[in-house]
């Protein structure tokens, strides 16, 4: 259930990106040397992959967009002394001006950088040499901190509250697969209610950690939670939005695994039925909003249209519990259900909120006075 994020992920934005890997499933099969599944275009251009500690993975990455930001700071200072001394001074405004939000402006910087290195090439000067050097620093990076959920729920969250909170333009990936499966299926805060796992053999008894709400309560984050197999496009969606935020995004990815004791060959209809359910709503949250008098936040899917049940039926981590210890099983169950609902219906109020200031809120104190 991983796999298609990073690879909707690397086919958008690889050709520029630098990815931060926290350990576990992700940087296994990310990363598993000789050979890796990060490949390049035809020209070359392909993501630049690190592997990182299980508990550092956010600092790590921020330290890679704060190192990309100085590079190119200093790119643009070379540039600028080199400004109609050597470089054409219409040539360094294109550089500097093109704000390379799209991709055909990220193309466009980039040959121009190729005729800016041909230019600095026939000049024998310690300058040109510097700037050339560092010429490709011009071009936008793509920053992406990747890791699972008990990462980022767990031992990481103290680095990624951290990130949440220094305003940098980094984006996370949490692929939540709501347990510690790359060591074998602990409990995580990222767990649900009524889950069995290693440390809850008699199923979770309490809610999942809501990161989504951690992050947006922040209110310059931008959020999402997605499921691609109930929509694909709105997971699509995130991911550009994220990408073109101008601060920290992260994105919440619900990931079926092979710990959750389903045949995956029917991921797809898990995904659909969690949503279905109420088990994963889905969100966005974006900053932007704001600025035009409306609520960031945007609630993506229905309420819940299916009993709970009929999506825990089919999944090991779940229904093991009936058979151990029914009268447990069908209490955690009815308290699954209910949060979900409850969740959803919070979320949803959350979303009808009008902002202080906006035109329905003006009506409504006129109404009121």
């Amino acid at each position: 259930g991983e796999t298609p994020y990073l690879k909707l992920m690397s086919q958008l934005y690889g050709d520029r990106a630098v990815l931060a890997n926290a350990t576990g499933c992700s940087s296994i099969y990310g990363g598993n040397l000789p050979t890796t599944p990060y490949c390049t275009r035809a020209d070359g251009k392909g993501p630049a992959w690190s592997n990182s500690l299980f508990e550092d993975a956010a600092e790590f990455g921020m330290g890679m967009r704060l190192t990309a930001d100085k590079q190119a700071e200093y790119a643009k200072e070379l540039l600028l002394d080199a400004k109609g001394k050597g470089v054409p001074a219409e040539l360094a405004d294109k550089l500097l001006s093109n704000p390379m939000v799209s991709d055909e402006e990220v193309d466009a910087q980039r040959a121009t950088v190729e005729e800016l290195k041909g230019i600095l090439a026939k000049v024998d000067a310690s300058w040109a040499k510097e700037l050339a050097n560092v010429a490709d620093r011009l071009v936008k990076k793509s920053v992406w901190i990747i890791g699972g959920d008990g990462w980022a729920y767990d031992i990481g969250f103290g680095g990624l509250d951290h990130v949440l909170a220094s305003g940098q333009d980094v984006n996370i990936l949490v692929l939540d697969t709501e347990v510690y499966s790359n060591t074998g299926g602990q409990n995580s805060k990222a767990t649900p209610l009524g889950a069995v796992a290693k440390f809850a053999a008699g199923g979770k008894p309490n809610r999942k950690k809501d990161l989504a709400r951690i992050a947006m309560d922040y209110e310059n984050v931008f959020v999402a939670q997605v499921a691609y197999g109930a929509k694909d496009v709105h997971t699509l969606k995130a991911f550009l939005d994220a990408e073109s935020y101008p601060g920290v995004s992260i994105i919440i990815a619900y990931s079926p695994c092979i710990a959750h004791g389903v045949d995956l060959s029917f991921n797809l209809r898990q995904q659909d039925l969690a949503v279905k359910s109420g088990h994963w709503p889905l969100l966005r949250y974006d900053p932007r909003l704001r600025a035009q008098g409306r609520n960031p936040l945007s609630v993506d899917s229905a309420a819940p249209s299916i009993p709970y049940r009929d999506f825990a039926q089919h999944e090991a981590r779940f229904t093991v519990l009936e058979r151990l210890h029914p009268a447990d099983a069908n209490r955690l169950m009815n308290e699954a259900e209910s949060a979900a609902r409850s969740r959803h219906q919070e979320y949803t109020d959350l979303a009808a909120l009008a902002l202080p200031g906006s035109a329905t809120t003006a009506a409504e104190e006129n109404k009121n006075a």
